[in-house]
């Protein structure tokens, strides 16, 4: 017998999870806040993993859906001093292993892949508590309820669902981004794209770093790396674009002007994004009828591995279910014992990777491949 399953969040892990849900046969209705698909921004460049988001696309059924949203030559790396000295540079050459996608198109990808009504758009949980029996009852912003006989939180950073299995919450890991965006970069920002090359630039220096990708239609899509406190964020008007731009601007003082571009010559407000984190290596005993996935269960500051991890844990959580299709318990069980030492791994191996890239280039050195 299938069990219907009630997910909160449709960003990538929790329509990955309704996908296999759906391959396997097994019902499930997904929430979300947002009114649309399209309601607001979905982010940038992914870089989709052959150990981890590949595997959770191609169990899915969508690998030849999936190609055709890759974007060819987005694997290229450059990396930079703050001189503008190209310390390392690769080239796209279609093998890397981690092809790189606009997070919208993937997103749509995996919604259009389930059956009509499996997203309930315009639902904004507001809360969530235990009833009996393993089951739990979620409230809405709306005002609507839902009683899930299982529940899983796909709902992010914020999850309303984590605080069923731990009292756990994000904290400020000292660091931030600052979001910008150059567009038509050729034309009218042709130094600064020059800088960043055909895919992804990376550069590291006193004051601290900047990373860009080149998006579809010539889009320079920068974050700005600084480790100050939040208090510091709060002091700028970031919707002063000329002002906070020149401020954030300051704390490069020397860098190359083709570098510094990508903050002064952004073409939109500069967006504040504080980086949070859970507990590295936080888990939680098992509570009857609920789990959650994806950042709800394992944030951590950007690494390159978030959208990959949710996608995954969709994918397995999927599978554990559809194969003890009559315990639940047994499922969420292996799951969860699973997930944790994966995104404990993944998350660890990221960190450690790019620490090293950053140390490299801080210190003026050439990278190697």
């Amino acid at each position: 017998m299938t069990t219907p399953v009630t997910i909160i969040g449709a960003g990538l892990g929790g329509p990955m999870l309704a996908r296999v849900l759906h391959v396997h046969g097994i019902p499930a209705t997904v929430y979300e806040a947002e009114s649309a698909p399209t309601a607001r921004a979905q982010g940038g460049m992914l870089d989709i993993h052959d150990y981890n988001g590949l595997r959770a696309i191609e169990a899915a059924g969508l690998m030849d859906e999936f190609r055709g949203i890759v974007v060819p030559g987005r694997q290229a790396l450059r990396a930079l001093g703050s001189d503008g000295t190209v310390l390392f540079e690769r080239a796209d050459d279609g093998t890397g292993g981690r092809p790189e996608v606009q997070r919208a198109e993937l997103r749509q990808l995996l919604l259009d892949a389930l059956p009509e009504g499996t997203v309930r758009w315009g639902h904004r949980a507001s809360g969530a508590r235990t009833l009996d029996a393993g089951r739990h009852e979620v409230t809405f912003a709306n005002g609507a309820t839902v009683t899930a006989s299982l529940l899983v939180g796909a709902d992010g950073a914020w999850s309303r669902v984590r605080p069923l299995l731990t009292t756990a919450t994000p904290e400020y890991v000292g660091e931030s981004a600052v979001e910008t965006y150059l567009f038509d970069a050729d034309n009218r920002h042709a130094a600064a794209a020059q800088a960043v090359g055909g895919g992804m630039l990376v550069t590291s220096g006193p004051g601290g770093q900047i990373h860009a990708h080149r998006e579809k239609g010539e889009i320079l899509h920068a974050y700005v790396i600084l480790e100050r406190p939040l208090d510091w964020f709060a002091a700028i008007d970031f919707a002063d674009v000329a002002a906070s731009t020149a401020r954030i601007a300051h704390e490069f003082e020397g860098w190359a002007p083709e570098l510094t571009a990508l903050i002064t010559d952004s073409d939109t407000a500069p967006i504040h994004r504080p980086f949070y984190a859970l507990p590295a290596g936080h888990q939680w005993d098992r509570v009857p009828g609920v789990t959650v996935i994806g950042d709800a269960a394992h944030l951590a500051p950007p690494n390159g591995e978030g959208a990959n991890l949710a996608m995954v844990d969709g994918l397995e959580l999927g599978k554990a279910l559809a194969a003890h299709p009559g315990d639940v318990e047994v499922a969420l069980t292996e799951y969860e014992l699973a997930m944790f030492q994966r995104a404990s791994e993944d998350n660890a191996e990221a960190v450690e990777d790019f620490a090293e890239l950053l140390a490299a280039l801080a210190s003026g050195e050439s990278v190697s491949g």
